[in-house]
């Protein structure tokens, strides 16, 4: 069926306008007469049932002349027809291959930036853990400082708890040099009255008096010697706050020690961390690095193909001049 409107009735006309001219109805020639529509293998066929309607030439040549138009005309329209559905061919190669590389290109753009924002997140991450591991670094410092403070104090208490025990031992001593020469002086004392009383009797008064003296002395010694128990009690209950504090500031020295070990052991843990991000980061690095060079190696086979393109179309454009070459050398042997 011919195709936008083409029938045998135009086909027709056409022809015997060329006729009326003095040109050969040639199938380019009618085709171009039909405005350049309209199938050539539809042009040829018509042509062919209306050149079997027309009489036969009384002249030999003319036959021959003719029968060679036709030959030429039917070789042009396969040769050109064959030409078309090559550049046609290659045309559909092409694009499915620029379509495919396209598409190629777009899974490795969209995989570099997946990627750069894989780094970027990583990064960040790492940054919040170098900041986390700043803030570690300067709370150990500072209980550190702390430990050393409270060392400090501790060794001043343990100094202070010294003096005392020496305040306690001289008082000790004192105390019982105390009641040693009270034991002295009482037996002193009784010997004294056994040999007062086988005394005269006069000498009994001076020696009441002196018992008194002997008693007044002894009230104030006794005196002393409560003083002295009251300040060796005194001495005594802060010996013993002394000591309570002393333990109360080892407890605490451990616990300072166990919050040491235990800001090490986050510090471990985050270098750990670190060292396995940055480890991470590297890895991730390499791949988009082997990345970038499949993108390059992808550019450089569609730069390949851009070029092997124009190549085919610069063969093409020369197939496509040579066959209207050979169409015109046609038209100009059937003109003449």
């Amino acid at each position: 069926m011919a195709r936008g409107g083409i029938n045998k009735a135009v086909v027709q006309q056409a022809r015997q306008a060329l006729i009326a001219r003095g040109e050969h109805p040639s199938i380019d020639a009618v085709r171009i007469e039909l405005g350049n529509t309209g199938s050539k293998t539809t042009i040829h066929r018509y042509l062919k049932e209306l050149e079997a309607l027309q009489p036969a030439a009384p002249l030999a040549m003319a036959g021959l002349n003719e029968q060679l138009a036709r030959l030429v005309d039917q070789l042009a329209a396969q040769l050109h027809e064959q030409a078309e559905a090559h550049v046609r061919q290659a045309e559909a190669v092409f694009v499915e291959q620029r379509e495919q590389l396209h598409a190629q290109l777009q899974l490795a753009q969209q995989a570099l930036a997946a990627a750069h924002q894989q780094q970027q997140i990583q990064a960040a991450a790492l940054q919040a853990e170098s900041e986390k591991l700043a803030s570690t670094l300067s709370t150990l410092q500072a209980e550190q400082l702390r430990s050393a403070s409270l060392n400090q104090s501790l060794g001043e208490l343990q100094l202070r708890l010294t003096d005392k025990d020496e305040q306690v031992r001289s008082l000790e001593d004192k105390h019982r040099h105390a009641r040693d020469a009270l034991e002295h002086y009482r037996a002193a004392s009784r010997e004294q009255r056994e040999q007062e009383q086988r005394r005269h009797e006069a000498q009994v008064q001076q020696l009441q008096v002196e018992q008194r003296q002997l008693q007044q002395g002894l009230i104030v010694r006794q005196e002393e010697l409560t003083r002295l128990h009251r300040d060796n009690e005194r001495l005594l209950g802060e010996t013993r706050q002394l000591t309570a504090q002393h333990t109360l500031m080892n407890e605490q020295l451990e616990q300072r020690d166990a919050q040491v070990q235990g800001l090490r052991s986050i510090l471990a843990q985050a270098q750990g961390s670190s060292d396995e991000m940055r480890r991470q980061l590297e890895a991730q690095a390499q791949q988009l690095e082997q990345k970038r060079e499949l993108c390059s190696e992808q550019k450089q086979q569609l730069d390949y193909l851009q070029a092997e393109l124009g190549s085919r179309s610069a063969a093409l454009s020369e197939c496509r001049a040579a066959l209207t070459a050979k169409e015109h050398a046609n038209r100009l042997g059937e003109g003449g």
